[in-house]
């Protein structure tokens, strides 16, 4: 199954422990490379979630992000440290006999005093069960959406391979005509001056002309490497990087032809050719 590497996934659960919601966005990198954003009271999530991304994402560059709101059962009222209370009581009515006078502490005061007032404890470890359990759910989402975004891709690809298979043979078909007319022209411009060149090494010099035109190797090459595309996307690996190889191969061959094109539409067909190739090149760059 192609997948591309560009997709987004949101969910959000209502658990006991309260509202946990992921967001997960990738886009196209050459390696995997996730970004974590988690609660402070969750950072020892940081391993177990790389380990999950890892195992389900190949490539891509990865924004994950957790938010929680702690639910209402797990925000009690607040507690007093009853054993700091009163040793803050006794200082006050030490220090107000050592002074003479009264100790007239203020409420508020004590309870701004660190430690005074206690705020009861969450349950971490379920709540970093819920999470993780949450993230495999959002990971379905998000590699369910690259694989639709990769099936829209490797459609596009397709279609410009079949383009490009065309291209392929209209010029190897046309490539007869082309070397023929090459010949006519030559034979013109040498008619003039027939009669002082040595006919066997005209033949043996416009036979040269002919090998350097021919073109039917980069045909057969530019053939292989489409078939060897259409393989790669019926593949349920990664094929990212092996496209982008075979992207280089059918530039590199679509070259070739520019530099040996002896008449204009032999021109004009590696041109479309090239824009072709760059066309995919860009849609592979999105692909796992």
């Amino acid at each position: 199954m192609t997948r591309s590497m560009t997709a987004f996934a949101r969910e959000t659960e209502h658990a006991d422990v309260g509202q946990l919601t992921w967001e997960v966005r990738s886009v196209n990198h050459r390696f995997l490379d996730p970004h974590l954003r988690l609660p402070d009271d969750l950072r020892g999530l940081e391993t177990p979630v790389r380990e999950r991304l890892a195992a389900r994402l190949g490539r891509g560059k990865v924004d994950c992000t957790l938010r929680f709101v702690p639910g209402q059962d797990s925000t009690g009222s607040l507690k007093v440290n009853r054993r700091l209370l009163e040793q803050l009581l006794a200082a006050a009515d030490e220090v107000a006999t050592r002074i003479g006078e009264p100790a007239t502490p203020h409420v508020f005061d004590l309870m701004r005093w660190p430690g005074l007032l206690e705020e009861p404890g969450q349950d971490v470890d379920a709540i970093g069960a819920a999470a993780l359990a949450l993230l495999e759910r959002t990971l379905d989402a998000l590699v369910a959406a690259r694989e639709r975004e990769g099936a829209r891709l490797r459609e596009l690809i397709l279609e410009r391979c079949d383009k490009l298979a065309l291209q392929v043979d209209a010029v190897r078909a046309r490539m007869p005509q082309v070397l023929a007319a090459v010949r006519t022209r030559i034979r013109e411009r040498l008619s003039e001056v027939q009669g002082e060149l040595d006919p066997n090494r005209l033949e043996q010099e416009m036979a040269l002309l002919a090998q350097r035109l021919d073109v039917d190797e980069e045909m057969d090459r530019l053939a292989v490497h489409l078939d060897e595309v259409r393989k790669a996307l019926d593949d349920d690996a990664p094929v990212g990087r092996r496209l982008d190889f075979l992207m280089q191969e059918l530039n590199r061959e679509a070259n070739t032809l520019s530099s040996k094109s002896a008449d204009a539409e032999t021109t004009h067909a590696a041109v479309d050719m090239k824009v072709l190739v760059e066309q995919m090149r860009e849609q592979v760059q999105n692909l796992e």
